[in-house]
């Protein structure tokens, strides 16, 4: 056991009996993320971090973890909070647990779509606020359809293809736009290739599903807003800083577009005064597009896999590889 490693939470067997079998595990037993004066310190000497996309993992926590580190595995889908060059640089292999959750962010994602085109949220807090005093009305809670109506889905990855075969058995109209067109998983799934504004000038329910990069931040603003629908919904299971908030609320607020649910956001947690709290035409999620057992244990599993892998000197899986441009650095 002379390798050492640091949890920076608490997560779902087999991850930790996996980790404490092979190594010295220092572990956040706290709920929260760890202060960074916290992950300074835990991180000094140690082989390998297991870390959450809530920790930021930049030179300094390598600096100050020094030069035992040879692994940072990430229990995330995306990795926009490793300094990946800073890394390389190192000899440090990073992964995440990429390709796992896709099934149950698309399951979220419909959830939501259906959620927001049939008032479900509002319709059960009318109930438990003993506002329901007539039994069944010809106008009480009227919404939308989703059956036949048209899905413009950004970004046609992994979870976005899932939610596109999803949308196939409600015989929507699938739209979607990427950074390239893939004519064959397009043909697969029934979807057809748009510009960003044509997607969302025809949608009903605009899904992203889009990674974080200089591209795509704040790639939905006021003028892409302004495209979409009036009877549009825009949904944002991937990353908050996709769009602008501040402009989604301003198109919220002047009734813009029909509604908006977001189970992610720019600052996370949100903030109490945040004003989407207020509004009746928004459903708010706290970031639980994975949070089933069956796919968090997985991401566990994987993540304690990927760091022990390196540390038994062996290469990670592929899939799980942020950089492989590090085997040049540190061969394994």
């Amino acid at each position: 056991m002379s390798n050492k490693v640091y949890v920076t939470r608490k997560i779902l067997d087999p991850a930790l009996p996996m980790l404490s079998k092979e190594c010295q595990v220092t572990l956040n037993k706290k709920p929260n993320p760890p202060s960074r004066a916290e992950v300074l310190k835990n991180v000094a000497g140690k082989d390998g971090i297991l870390c959450m996309l809530s920790d930021r993992i930049d030179s300094q926590v390598m600096d100050a973890a020094g030069p035992s580190l040879k692994v940072v595995s990430s229990y995330s889908t995306g990795f926009e909070h490793i300094d990946i060059r800073e890394a390389t640089a190192r000899g440090i292999y990073v992964t995440y647990t990429a390709n796992i959750l896709a099934e149950a962010t698309a399951d979220l994602t419909f959830a939501l779509i259906l959620a927001c085109a049939r008032n479900i949220v509002k319709a059960d807090r009318y109930v438990r606020e003993n506002k329901w005093k007539v039994g069944w009305s010809p106008d009480l809670m009227l919404g939308y359809n989703v059956h036949g109506a048209t899905l413009g889905i950004i970004g046609l990855g992994r979870i976005g293809a899932a939610v596109a075969r999803r949308a196939k058995g409600f015989n929507m109209k699938i739209l979607y736009h990427n950074r390239s067109r893939n004519q064959q998983l397009g043909s697969e799934l029934g979807a057809r290739y748009v510009d960003l504004d044509d997607l969302l000038a025809q949608s009903d329910f605009v899904s992203i599903h889009t990674s974080l990069n200089s591209t795509s931040r704040h790639l939905i603003d006021s003028s892409k807003l302004s495209l979409m629908k009036k009877t549009a919904f825009l949904v944002n299971t991937a990353r908050g800083q996709v769009v602008k908030e501040a402009d989604l609320v301003r198109a919220l607020k002047g009734s813009r577009i029909a509604g908006a649910a977001l189970d992610v956001f720019e600052n996370e947690p949100l903030s109490r005064t945040s004003p989407l709290l207020k509004m009746k035409n928004v459903v708010l999620l706290p970031h639980i597009g994975s949070a089933t057992y069956q796919t968090r244990s997985k991401m566990a599993e994987v993540a304690a896999r990927n760091l022990l892998d390196v540390l038994a000197g062996k290469e990670p899986d592929p899939r799980f590889l942020v950089n492989p441009e590090v085997k040049s650095v540190r061969p394994l």
